[in-house]
């Protein structure tokens, strides 16, 4: 299988790059970088450090569409809709894991995925996915008696808040309760906000360091608290998620997909 990456000179780009060399089955199609970007015209393998590889980094991601089997969009909103549009155009398979996407974003990424099969996740993390699930079928036993905080961190350089992961477990908790997120959260307290209003989902955002992710759905009632988290240690499972994620879309017909579909759970 043919995968590409747009914005392969970033962080998260060089380890999804690494990732596909390091799957069995898939080839690099591609990389692309933003216009003007220092990348462009550079080797991919030397951008990974793996030596000459004979595949340059681009500055058109509508070239790498047209030779890609999947590509894989970890980069910013306003590129991930120019990059569904073009996946659509070129009935591509699109993975993305672009966080702070709007509403009105999501709603782009949902006609995409009319033309071609799409993977949208918060998190490609094996390990989150299952918190996501757990979260959920918690939130569905727990509802009624219990109070739910969602604590998240990260590196200092994220820039928003709360992470994408961390809104995924919300809707996830809210789907347990069986409400809508955004007429149950409270995203900051500060001042003298009152007591807590019962069902109230609370979201807590720390930033410092050079912490990948770390989260925590806390269930808090009288006399007791159950807490389910997960900690990651390097990003490299976020690429290889994603990777799995775009093998995983081979054969399958156009759609909306996440990451749960992915895993089966």
């Amino acid at each position: 299988m043919k995968i590409g990456i747009v914005g392969c000179g970033g962080r998260m780009g060089r380890m999804l790059v690494n990732a596909v060399l390091e799957t069995e089955g898939c080839t690099l199609a591609g990389g692309t970088e933003r216009v003007g970007s220092d990348g462009i015209g550079r080797d991919l393998g030397e951008l990974v450090g793996r030596g000459t590889l004979g595949c340059m980094v681009d500055d058109d991601p509508s070239r790498l569409f047209e030779v890609a089997d999947a590509v894989i969009d970890f980069s910013a909103p306003a590129a991930t809709v120019l990059h569904a549009s073009l996946a659509a155009d070129t009935r591509t398979a699109l993975i993305v894991g672009t966080t702070g996407l709007a509403a009105e974003d999501e709603t782009q990424l949902k006609i995409a995925a009319t033309r071609t099969p799409l993977v949208y996740a918060p998190n490609y993390s094996v390990g989150v996915n299952l918190l996501l699930a757990l979260t959920e079928q918690a939130a569905a036993i727990l509802a009624d008696d219990y109070d739910i905080e969602i604590v998240e961190m990260h590196h200092r350089h994220k820039v928003d808040a709360p992470s994408g992961t961390a809104l995924g477990l919300g809707r996830a908790a809210a789907k347990g309760c069986g409400v809508a997120l955004d007429r149950v959260w409270c995203k900051a307290r500060d001042g003298h906000p009152g007591a807590r209003p019962k069902g109230e989902i609370g979201f807590a955002t720390l930033r410092g360091g050079d912490v990948v992710g770390d989260h925590t759905v806390i269930f808090a009632a009288e006399g007791e608290r159950l807490e389910l988290g997960h900690k990651a240690s390097s990003r490299a499972v976020f690429a290889r998620g994603a990777v799995r994620a775009a093998r995983w879309t081979h054969g399958k017909a156009p759609g909306l997909y996440t990451m749960r579909d992915v895993l089966g759970l």
